[in-house]
């Protein structure tokens, strides 16, 4: 098994699943939690004699969006925004085939370096990719929709 390596004091979480437990909690936690997105937080850890924590807002808005994905089922992972990826982990974070995304690398659509032989795109870089593509099918689909409208096609 082969490793990337990271800056200091960074680690990436791998996938978790939520199992059906933890849908039902991460459901009732993200509800009650979403009033407080906006504000730094003060919780207890109310396992034995727990610690007073204090959570800046910016944590509490991702701690909500965590849960809400969870309590949906979806599988989440933490990244952080200057990681590396594999051409395969950006194709399966794209939804798309490896040999697309490579063309797409060779087509200098998004940046990426070489170590070695091999490809790695920042985190970063990729998601810049993303929204282009998807505010550029917004467009497309925008305008199918007005054409659609104008032909009386009952859209």
């Amino acid at each position: 098994m082969s490793t990337t390596a990271q800056p200091a004091g960074v680690s990436r979480m791998g996938p978790i699943a939520p199992s059906e437990h933890d849908v039902r909690l991460a459901r009732e936690s993200s509800r009650q939690l979403s009033p407080y997105m906006k504000q730094d937080l003060k919780v207890r850890v109310t396992d034995g004699d727990g610690p007073n924590v204090q959570l800046p807002a910016a944590a509490v808005q991702l701690l909500v969006h965590l849960l809400a994905q969870m309590a949906e089922g979806n599988i989440v992972t933490l990244m952080p925004i200057h990681a590396e990826l594999t051409t395969q982990q950006a194709a399966d974070l794209l939804g798309v085939s490896r040999p697309f995304l490579v063309k797409e690398l060779d087509d200098r659509k998004i940046p990426y370096r070489k170590v070695g032989t091999h490809r790695r795109i920042l985190f970063a870089d990729l998601m810049a990719y993303k929204e282009k593509m998807d505010a550029s099918r917004h467009e497309i689909l925008d305008e199918l929709t007005k054409q659609a409208q104008e032909l009386d096609m009952g859209y």
